[in-house]
C-alpha cells in the first residue's frame, strides 16, 4: 500500500529548533533554514535573536557574544568580554609561581580598610589605588582600571587590539612602533635618521 503525502496548502516550512510547521507570517530565515520567531535563539544562552545579533555556525545559531565565546579567537589579548582584556601568556599546572614583591603600604588607612573590607587586594600600576572586579583590565600582567588603561606616551585609551606592553608599561601600537620598533630605511621612519 503506497503512503499518500497530504499537500502543503498555505503552510510553512518546518522550523529548525522544534520542527513545526513555521507560517509565513511567524518565521524568520537564517542560513537557508525556517525558524519560528519565538525559537529564534542563542543556543547557548538563550537570548532572542535577530539579523543584527544572530551567529550561525553550521547548524547551530547564537548571539553574538556567546558566538564569540564558543568559536571566536584565543590568545593573547583575547578576553572573555570587555573587562577581560589580557596580553599575558597562558598559565600552566604545574608552574612554580613568581615571588611577588611586597606592596607599599597606602597612607591612605580608610582606603586599605574599605579594600580590604571588599575584598580587593589588587593595585593599579598607573595611579596606585585598589582595582575593584567591575572595573579590572588585565594587562602587561597586571590590573588596570579602566580609565588607566592607557598609552604610557601619548595617553590614548586602549583595548585589545591596540595595547602592546613593554616591562610592565601599556603603549599604543605606534606609539611602541616609534620608540621600540625597528628603525632605518624602507621601515617608516626615515625621519628619525641622522
Amino acid at each position: 500500500m503506497d503512503t499518500i503525502q497530504m499537500p502543503n496548502l498555505g503552510g510553512g516550512a518546518k522550523c529548525a529548533a522544534c520542527e513545526k510547521t513555521a507560517y509565513h507570517a511567524e518565521e524568520v530565515q537564517c542560513n537557508g533554514r525556517s525558524f519560528h520567531k519565538t525559537c529564534f535563539i542563542c543556543m547557548s544562552c538563550r537570548k532572542g535573536l535577530d539579523s543584527t545579533t544572530v551567529a550561525a555556525h553550521e547548524s547551530e545559531i547564537y548571539c553574538k557574544s556567546c558566538y564569540g565565546k564558543k568559536y571566536g579567537p584565543k590568545g593573547y589579548g583575547y578576553g572573555q568580554g570587555a573587562g577581560a582584556l589580557s596580553s599575558d601568556p597562558p598559565r600552566y599546572a604545574g608552574l612554580q609561581p613568581q615571588e611577588t614583591k611586597p606592596r607599599p603600604a597606602s597612607s591612605n588607612s580608610s582606603e586599605n580598610k574599605s579594600s580590604q573590607k571588599f575584598g580587593c587586594s589588587d593595585r593599579c600600576p598607573r595611579c596606585s589605588k585598589a582595582v575593584y572586579a567591575a572595573e579590572k583590565v588585565m594587562g602587561a600582567g597586571k590590573p588596570w582600571h579602566k580609565t588607566c588603561f592607557r598609552c604610557a606616551l601619548c595617553a590614548k585609551s586602549l583595548d585589545s587590539t591596540t595595547v602592546t606592553d613593554k616591562e610592565g608599561e601599556l603603549y599604543c601600537k605606534v606609539c611602541y612602533a616609534k620608540n621600540f620598533g625597528p628603525k632605518g630605511f624602507g621601515l617608516g621612519n626615515a625621519a628619525m635618521l641622522e
